[in-house]
């Protein structure tokens, strides 16, 4: 298995993950704006047991692909410097449910999604705002996708982003500073910096899930933690 996420997030992070998988710092150059270009949920979407990458990902991650034969397919819509043609992968995808801005979802994602839920929110960066837990327990740092969740009857947490760091812009978000894998979710980061820090924590291991922090610090958004099989 192999991990990817920022190849800027803090060292102590990475060296924490290398426990679990081999490590894979992402980064990307003149694709698209400086603070997300090495942010993978920006360029991948899981949809069930494939992925999908943005047309443009760069070759040695598309070939890390075929050499580890994952399952991938190329979407329609390369990402681009602005808004929103950087949110085109962005999606949060469940065994039944696809949860994104649909009118800016890749074609591909769409195709993936025909036997999905589908929820449209107005938040292009979803996969950025929301970690989804369980069919009906999600956190997230938008307020208008925790409005639509809730009003649908499912189980959400809002979160205040603005303690959470992305250098480059004045906060990050809570999607991109975590990633799950079986019952874990690993946070880059530690909860203790953030003021909901037991609220998230008591959330999280009523879902029944264990919690990992990569290292003692405030929680970073590096564009969520990707676990590749």
């Amino acid at each position: 298995m192999f991990i990817i996420l920022d190849d800027k997030v803090p060292e102590k992070a990475k060296k924490s993950l290398e426990i679990h998988g081999e490590v894979i710092g992402f980064t990307t150059s003149g694709i698209t704006y400086e603070a997300i270009s090495g942010h993978p949920d920006i360029f991948f979407c899981l949809t069930g047991r494939e992925w999908i990458v943005a047309p443009n990902l760069p070759l040695e991650y598309q070939d890390l692909l075929v050499r580890e034969k994952v399952i991938f397919q190329t979407g329609m819509w390369p990402v681009g410097s602005q808004y929103p043609d950087t949110a085109r992968y962005c999606a949060v995808f469940s065994d039944d449910m696809l949860i994104h801005n649909l009118d800016l979802s890749d074609p591909i994602i769409l195709e993936h999604a025909q036997q999905q839920n589908k929820i449209h929110v107005n938040q292009g960066y979803c996969r950025c705002n929301l970690i989804s837990l369980t069919p009906n327990g999600y956190i997230t740092s938008d307020a208008g996708i925790h409005r639509i969740l809730s009003r649908q009857g499912f189980h959400s947490l809002y979160i205040d982003p603005s303690p959470i760091l992305l250098p480059g812009l004045p906060h990050g978000f809570i999607g991109g500073t975590c990633g799950v894998y079986l019952s874990q979710v690993f946070f880059i980061g530690s909860l203790r910096f953030h003021p909901q820090g037991d609220s998230i924590r008591k959330f999280i291991r009523h879902l029944h899930y264990d919690i990992i922090e990569l290292y003692e610090g405030p929680l970073f958004d590096g564009g969520g933690v990707m676990f590749i099989e």
